[in-house]
């Protein structure tokens, strides 16, 4: 059951822009809005789950669906999406698309590799929130949401530029949340932790069973998606679904940076099975 949430429409609607919509959080998100009777343009890469996630949410509502089949990290990215989304009234942006390279030493992997998240998890973002936000802005209405991660809190060894990407979207979200709100615009970041997706489980952070190495609990999408938009338009720049993840990340904030980093890489060689690291010493 999707909850409902009084005047989330008559604030954010009357059509929402989903980007990595096709399963996982972007398909709950997807679902939920659609629950508040705001239309939908739903983007990712492959037409066919658009398609199949647009089929299924006209049979179960009376919104309209439109999909479109583009990349995050195209240059042409805004004239991709133009014909599905020119002439309508886009009032929430729900910039879900992102994905890591895989997990190893920045030096081990191409550089394309960290040039890439940068085109999909910063320049895409940068893209999406100044078109969609100045026209939000120009009609003192909208919202948009950033999904970001608890990754972003500190650097993580192993996963360097993932990291380092997520943290722009957290600092973004943050200094939107204020430019934007003198308009009328809410902007949320969502520092997400561990969620089982599809794509979780397929890069074998998630297991079968829904659970993960290291002991850590992944958080269902649906969750994940009904804190976000419940806390959109609440006061706060940031939110971290889930008591246990909001608890985390409030103990990291006073650790001083070099225990930080090294408990963040622990935390990822475990995830991902790989050996520890040792912290430089002073020389």
């Amino acid at each position: 059951m999707l909850d409902s949430l009084p005047d989330f429409a008559q604030r954010y609607g009357p059509t929402a822009l989903i980007t990595g919509a096709s399963e996982g959080t972007g398909a709950a998100f997807a679902r939920h809005i659609a629950a508040q009777g705001i239309d939908l343009v739903l983007l990712a890469r492959r037409p066919d789950p658009l398609r199949t996630l647009a089929k299924e949410i006209e049979s179960t509502s009376a919104v309209q669906v439109r999909t479109v089949a583009a990349d995050l990290t195209s240059p042409t990215l805004l004239d991709d999406i133009a014909d599905a989304t020119d002439g309508l009234d886009i009032g929430l942006l729900i910039h879900n698309a992102g994905a890591s390279v895989g997990n190893g030493l920045f030096a081990d992997r191409p550089p394309s590799d960290a040039l890439h998240l940068l085109d999909l998890n910063c320049r895409s973002t940068v893209t999406l929130a100044h078109r969609y936000g100045r026209l939000m802005i120009d009609r003192r209405r909208g919202g948009i949401v950033l999904m970001t991660s608890l990754s972003s809190v500190a650097g993580n060894g192993y996963n360097a530029a993932y990291s380092a990407s997520k943290a722009f979207e957290r600092v973004l979200a943050e200094a939107l949340w204020m430019e934007y709100g003198q308009a009328g615009v809410d902007v949320l970041g969502v520092v997400a932790g561990l969620t089982d997706t599809p794509a979780a489980r397929r890069e074998g952070l998630v297991k079968p069973d829904g659970t993960a190495l290291g002991g850590f609990t992944p958080m269902p999408s649906p969750d994940v998606v009904r804190e976000a938009l419940a806390a959109l338009g609440n006061g706060s720049p940031l939110h971290t679904p889930g008591k246990a993840n909001r608890a985390a990340a409030q103990a990291m904030w006073p650790v001083p940076r070099r225990d930080l980093v090294m408990t963040m890489t622990d935390s990822n060689a475990d995830l991902y099975g790989l050996d520890r690291l040792t912290a430089p010493q002073p020389r």
